[in-house]
This record gives structure tokens, C-alpha cells and sequence, in this order.
């Protein structure tokens, strides 16, 4: 009898240690120790995909001329820097033989589109809109209009109103609109 009983407290033991004590730390603290694994390999294969991406992209930038990537950020620059395009616009004013006066810089438009295929306030492309009057003759409104459009930077001419005079002295009232990378 005795040799049956130790076999069947052994049994007993074991399922109770099994239920008892294995089996709550493997489905407990194993089970989630397992999990965090699984997510700590993952995060390790996305970041290294993100490594690689980031240095095929880099490769392939640094393949590009940096006269062309200058003259990229010249024509859509990576801040507004709206004094630095009212003095050129002020220079061209000049050397085109009208007088700026009367410059007001706002926010571009909320919605509307840029023709570039997004819209406003959408995308990595933002506006500033630049609302500026001038006065001179029409020769000279020509020639700073023909600076507009050889200009390096991205902008449109929006708005323009021209009032007339007795005089060959016009004053122009215009909206020009900046394009930036955001």
C-alpha cells in the first residue's frame, strides 16, 4: 500500500506545483516577457529598414550636383523670408525704374489650390501672400514684370489693379503670392 500511496502524492504534488506555480509564471510573467520580445524584434526591424531608407536617400542626395540642389532651394526655399524677398523685389523695383511703396505681408489662403496639385495649407508646399503698390511708367512696369518672371523663386503674380493718370506716371496695385517648403 505504501508503494502506491508515494506515486500518487508524487502525481498529486506535481499537478499541484504545475497549476500552482508553472503554469501562472508561464502564462503570466513568460508569456508577456515573450510578447515584449516580439515587440522589441519588431521595433529593431523597422529601425533598421528606417537606417537603410535613410542612407539610400542620403546616397542618392549627395548624387545630385550641388549647384542644382542651390539652385533648388533658391526657387523653393526651406523658410519664407519674407524680408529678404521684399528687398529683391524692392532692388528689381529699382533697377526697373518704379518705386515700391505701401508693402503688406499676410498669411496665404486657407483653401484654394497652389497650382502644384495640393491644396493650400495642405502638403509640404506653404504660401505668404505680399501685397505691394508701385509707381512708375508702363515701360518700367513691364520690366519689372519681366523680373517677376525671370525671378529664381517660386511666386505668382495674383491681383493687379493699375490706375491711370493725366500724367505717363501709373500706380500699380498688385498680390504677389511666395511659395515655400514647409
Amino acid at each position: 500500500m505504501n508503494s502506491r500511496i508515494l506515486p500518487i502524492f508524487a502525481l498529486v504534488a506535481a499537478i499541484a506545483i504545475f497549476f500552482g506555480y508553472v503554469n501562472p509564471q508561464w502564462n503570466g510573467a513568460i508569456a508577456s516577457t515573450k510578447a515584449s520580445i516580439v515587440s522589441d524584434n519588431q521595433a529593431l526591424t523597422a529601425a533598421s529598414d528606417y537606417v537603410a531608407r535613410k542612407n539610400e536617400l542620403a546616397s542618392k542626395r549627395n548624387a545630385i550636383d550641388p549647384t542644382d540642389l542651390a539652385r533648388l532651394k533658391t526657387f523653393l526655399p526651406d523658410s519664407v523670408d519674407n524680408v529678404g524677398m521684399i528687398l529683391d523685389l524692392n532692388a528689381l523695383a529699382a533697377r526697373s525704374g518704379l518705386s515700391l511703396s505701401n508693402v503688406d505681408v499676410s498669411a496665404g489662403p486657407k483653401t484654394g489650390s497652389t497650382g502644384l496639385g495640393t491644396k493650400v495649407g495642405e502638403g509640404p508646399v506653404g504660401s505668404v501672400e505680399l501685397s505691394l503698390s508701385a509707381l512708375g511708367t508702363y515701360d518700367s512696369f513691364k520690366r519689372f514684370l519681366s523680373g517677376v518672371e525671370n525671378s529664381t523663386r517660386l511666386l505668382d503674380v495674383r491681383d493687379l489693379t493699375i490706375s491711370g493718370s493725366n500724367t505717363s506716371v501709373y500706380t500699380y496695385k498688385m498680390s504677389i503670392r511666395l511659395y515655400w517648403l514647409r
